[in-house]
């Protein structure tokens, strides 16, 4: 039997049907991708299978004995607490029942007594109560997180994991997420994907970070305009299978049509040709209008269109031997020049000092040491991922257009109205407040705001968390096609990768390194560069407090003094094959790659795509290590 079978299921907000009347079921060790627009009803639905809200209409039927978790987008923990504490609430009931079998064990002996302690034990067995304590502190190693750290002192990230490690050590059946990858950053991501890929049981989650969706995915499930469909295999699998699927639907729509077009002419032009009317080709006309009625079309795409500000100088800033510290080095020894037109991604983990460098580069924080010159006419437009700047009593209106109903992009003039609708928003919603909005919602109206707004440098802090993933591709073509200066702070590694032409990521100990290309570009010129990331480790350990740590100029000649002597012949044979192994692996990576791009891979059920991509991802793994190796011994053969 399957874990869950939702059948007829209904929910309305309004008059919109979130859930009309649709289908669903959960089989074992399923990990199921929900996805479709923002304010479609996902986190609804997710808090539907998860008993933690009620639908409509509809049968919701789970397996006996299931055991259920649920991980809120934005988790509600108790700021005083510790994290071990916190974590342990995840097993309330295994701590309660051991508490109370400890508390009857000191309890004068009776038939009563017995009969309960006997059932303690069965439940407590079934829990894995005995030893609750310490499944806690396995779970918060794993997650490299301190038991004994107040909620209060955690970043949003931390915050996320201690959510994840509440849900985890419960050892659920069924685990439901909602937007998991928000808030964490490259690492965590890496270590969420390793521990759900070894989750035994099901998983049921909401994300718009399609990387995690290919990862992760062995079913997609969209819930587009109140139906949800289900497609086999990853989110690849599901973009081939999307696309024929609307053709189809978009050609069926249009012979619909066609066809209620003709009847109407006939029965206008019948009546009076022949005074009379067929009975049938009546109630065949009054059929195809009551079904164009029902019909809900597909949602329509956001319009998005920026306000170019002035063009501002070549030189956006300069940077010379930046430094700047506070308890700990956050930029140290830093130089970089950002021109006019460079989209820039800014790579590190949660706390490395992301937002301070990008405020360094701006201007808006002096270093300690080193030069920041920054270029002429520049017009700054800022998106905060924390929403700080977001006034919830307002009405939409009022915040993208405060005192006058009317937005002017690029010298053209448009009614407010008409410019939330470029977003999804409906005319009558944009005298709602921002309170009655989803979190995506915010988000795009953020998004509009800050379109609205005249500038040639975008600073875009965390902008895709919440967005659907068609406005994710939009937004990607738009900062594609900007003609100015983009900043992106992000964890969205398809994004990353569709957006910026150069990476500044973080090395360790202050320590910041600008790479060319993208995301995939990054990992690849990262694992090249080890021994010199390496080398910046020891440097840094050997004085202490970094006072005299080398600057990465120097990274390259500290590898050099520390590299074993000339090679030995086999060696300089291994350095000789490695091009040609190279070679032949990247020929297997574009053989792959061009099947996996072929639509009728996905039509035959998709069978073989999970094992194209995992051979993908060790033919990846295989050139990283030949190119360091590779490096390695060219270094050492030019000493």
């Amino acid at each position: 039997m399957a874990f869950i079978v939702f059948t007829h299921a209904k929910l309305a907000f309004g008059h919109v049907d979130l859930l009309a009347d649709t289908d669903f079921s959960l089989e074992g060790a399923e990990r199921v991708g929900l996805i479709g627009r923002n304010g479609t009803g996902k986190s609804s639905l997710l808090k539907i299978l998860a008993g933690l809200e009620k639908p409509d209409d509809g049968l919701l039927q789970y397996q006996q004995g299931l055991r259920m978790a649920y991980v809120a987008q934005e988790p509600v923990l108790e700021s005083q607490e510790t994290i071990f504490a916190a974590v342990s609430r995840g097993l309330q009931a295994a701590k309660d029942a051991r508490e109370r079998y400890e508390e009857l064990s000191h309890q004068a002996w009776s038939e009563a007594t017995q009969e309960e302690l006997d059932q303690l034990q069965t439940k407590i067995d079934s829990l894995g109560a005995w030893n609750w304590e310490q499944r806690i502190t396995e779970t918060l190693q794993r997650l490299k997180l301190d038991p004994e750290a107040k909620i209060q002192d955690l970043s949003g990230g931390n915050r996320k994991r201690v959510a994840l490690a509440q849900a985890l050590v419960a050892a659920p059946d069924v685990l439901f997420l909602d937007e998991p990858t928000n808030h964490l950053d490259l690492d965590s991501i890496a270590w969420l994907e390793e521990t759900l890929l070894a989750y035994q049981g099901a998983i049921v989650f909401v994300t718009h970070d399609r990387s995690f969706l290919d990862r992760i995915s062995t079913r997609i499930v969209e819930l587009d305009r109140g139906i949800l469909r289900s497609y086999p295999g990853n989110f690849t699998a599901y973009q081939a299978q999307k696309e024929q699927e609307l053709n189809a639907e978009n050609l069926a729509q249009a012979r619909a049509d066609k066809l209620l077009a003709q009847e109407e002419v006939w029965i206008r032009k019948g009546v009076e040709a022949r005074r009379t009317r067929s009975v049938a080709r009546i109630a065949r006309l009054e059929r195809l209008r009551a079904e164009r009625a029902q019909r809900r079309e597909a949602l329509g795409q956001v319009k998005l269109d920026i306000a170019q500000g002035a063009r501002s100088g070549k030189i956006v800033a300069e940077l010379d031997k930046v430094s700047l510290a506070y308890d700990k080095p956050i930029v140290l020894d830093f130089s970089a020049t950002i021109l006019r037109g460079d989209k820039v991604g800014l790579i590190g983990p949660n706390g490395a000092g992301k937002t301070t460098l990008l405020k360094i580069i701006l201007g808006l924080i002096e270093p300690q040491s080193g030069h920041v010159k920054q270029g002429t006419q520049l017009e700054i437009a800022y998106f905060d991922q924390m929403r700080d700047g977001l006034n919830l009593a307002l009405s939409l209106e009022d915040y993208i257009s405060p005192g006058s109903e009317w937005v002017e992009i690029n010298g053209t003039r448009k009614h407010v109205k008409s410019y939330l609708g470029d977003f999804l928003f409906a005319p009558e919603r944009s005298a709602s407040p921002i309170a009655s909005l989803s979190g995506g919602e915010r988000n795009r109206l953020m998004l509009a705001r800050l379109f609205a707004k005249p500038a040639n440098v975008l600073v875009l802090d965390e902008p895709t968390n919440d967005l659907d993933i068609d406005t994710l591709d939009l937004l990607e073509q738009l900062l594609q096609d900007y003609k100015g200066t983009v900043f992106l702070v992000s964890h969205d590694r398809s994004f990353l990768d569709n957006v910026v032409t150069s990476v500044i990521a973080y090395e360790g100990h202050g320590y910041w390194r600008e790479y060319e290309g993208g995301y995939e570009d990054w990992k690849i010129q990262k694992a090249r560069s080890t021994p010199q990331t390496i080398a910046n480790s020891v440097a840094h350990d050997k004085s202490g407090k970094n006072e005299k740590a080398e600057k990465p100029g120097t990274f390259k000649s500290e590898v050099k003094k520390n590299a074993v002597q000339k090679l030995n012949s086999k060696e300089r044979a291994e350095l000789e094959k490695i091009p040609e192994q190279i070679e032949l692996l990247e020929a297997q990576q574009a053989k792959i790659g061009e099947e996996l791009a072929k639509p009728e891979l996905y039509k035959a059920g998709a069978e073989q795509v999970p094992q194209l991509k995992h051979q993908l991802q060790m033919i990846e793994q295989e050139i990283e290590k030949l190119m360091l190796r590779w490096e390695v011994l060219d270094q050492r053969s030019t000493q």
